[in-house]
């Protein structure tokens, strides 16, 4: 398991990964679906603990794993199998939801994580015997993941409640962003900037498509029971306009120039992009809600909460995005417009409370995200410099 050259021409996503990926939809949507249905029936802060410690499960996993693959994918049999013992993990996990949202009961969910992160195990290990330049790191790896399971398997013994739980996952999760900052001081890995580009791309459409099959199911429920009504009409149109709004500020700047010509925004970028896969993923509950509430509320939750629940998680993308930016190029730009849209949107689900409902506070978040989509279109036709500087050389020894 010989490190893959980080300037590879036409490196691009394997079909495994792709796999990867569609097993991580199953566990996305069912954390989406439970945080939906646990502030429907008035669990909100309990629901969005549980929702948190869920999905840093998943992202982490899922980044680990694409970092890892980004520098040693072999694609040979023992890595095929010991990618898909990962998916298994996944949906393990994904079948412990249901109690983990209801009983803080993380049995499953532990096991599902456990066995996801031991396999990773396995592949540091193995990149450890294949990569000598890279053997100190490999094994920092394998040793910090596996003292921290240790951990998680231990946290079983804790009762099953609200204290116990948040407390105890803090502490555990700050020990596994530690392991990485503590393995790469030895010598880096050698990942490739384009193809994890690529694939945090492909992360983002997968939660960007969650928006879009909420959004269809639940107006399917409602044609199929009472019919359409302007309200659920408003939020369907409303949602079309912010998911593709959201998928332009985006993908409108290509970041895979800006990794290769600065490596030293790997972390930064790498962790800083779960502002960005957090929002969306709470915002396919919002957008859950706001469909269910649009025509017949039946659900134990303010308009206004559901509100918050749309355009909160929209603040909050547009913020992270506009960091990751600023980091980038080391300037804060545009931000006066980024404070107007925060303090645009933090006061729009009150609109929710008045004639229009709901879909107030989705269409006027919609329309945020479409004006700065506009902004950031004209502003960068109007500037003559390049978006991302070249690449720069490849450091020695890569």
């Amino acid at each position: 398991m010989a490190p893959r050259p980080i300037q590879e021409a036409g490196r691009a996503s394997t079909p495994l990964e792709l796999l990867f990926d569609l097993v991580f939809v199953v566990a996305v949507g069912s954390a989406v679906n439970q945080l939906a249905a646990g502030a429907g029936s008035g669990a909100l802060g309990r629901s969005l603990v549980s929702f948190a410690m869920v999905f840093f499960a998943v992202w982490w996993a899922w980044m680990n794993f694409t970092w890892f693959a980004s520098s040693y994918d072999v694609d040979d049999g023992p890595y095929r199998l010991t990618v898909m013992a990962q998916m298994a993990g996944v949906l393990i996990l994904a079948a412990g939801l249901v109690g983990a949202f209801r009983d803080f009961d993380w049995t499953a969910g532990t096991i599902g994580y456990v066995v996801m992160r031991a396999a990773q195990i396995s592949q540091w290990a193995r990149a450890a015997r294949g990569d000598p330049e890279r053997r100190t790191t490999a094994r920092r790896y394998a040793v910090g993941i596996g003292l921290v399971q240790v951990g998680w398997l231990a946290r079983l013994a804790l009762p099953h409640s609200l204290d116990w739980a948040a407390s105890s996952f803090l502490l555990l999760a700050v020990a596994e962003l530690a392991v990485p900052a503590f393995a790469e001081r030895a010598r880096p890995t050698a990942w490739h900037p384009h193809h994890i580009a690529e694939r945090y791309g492909l992360f983002t459409l997968i939660l960007l498509g969650e928006l879009a099959t909420v959004a269809v199911a639940g107006v399917q429920v409602e044609l199929d029971s009472t019919g359409l009504t302007p309200g659920l009409t408003g939020v369907s149109a409303a949602t079309l306009a912010l998911l593709f709004a959201l998928w332009w500020l985006y993908f409108m700047t290509p970041m895979a120039n800006r990794l290769a010509h600065d490596r030293e925004l790997a972390f930064p970028w790498g962790y800083g992009h779960v502002t960005i896969f957090l929002a969306l993923a709470v915002l396919g509950s919002g957008l859950e809600l706001a469909v269910e509430v649009s025509h017949a509320n039946h659900l134990h939750i303010g308009v206004v909460t559901v509100g918050y629940l749309v355009c909160g998680p929209v603040a909050l993308f547009v913020a992270g995005l506009w960091g990751l930016e600023a980091w980038a190029e080391r300037a804060l730009f545009g931000l006066p417009p980024l404070v107007i849209a925060i303090a645009v949107l933090l006061a729009a689900p009150w609109l929710a409370a008045t004639g229009i409902g709901v879909a107030g506070a989705v269409g006027a978040s919609a329309l945020v995200a479409v004006v700065l989509v506009v902004m950031v279109v004209v502003r960068r036709s109007a500037d003559p410099a390049p978006d991302t500087p070249p690449p720069a050389p490849a450091p020695a020894g890569s």
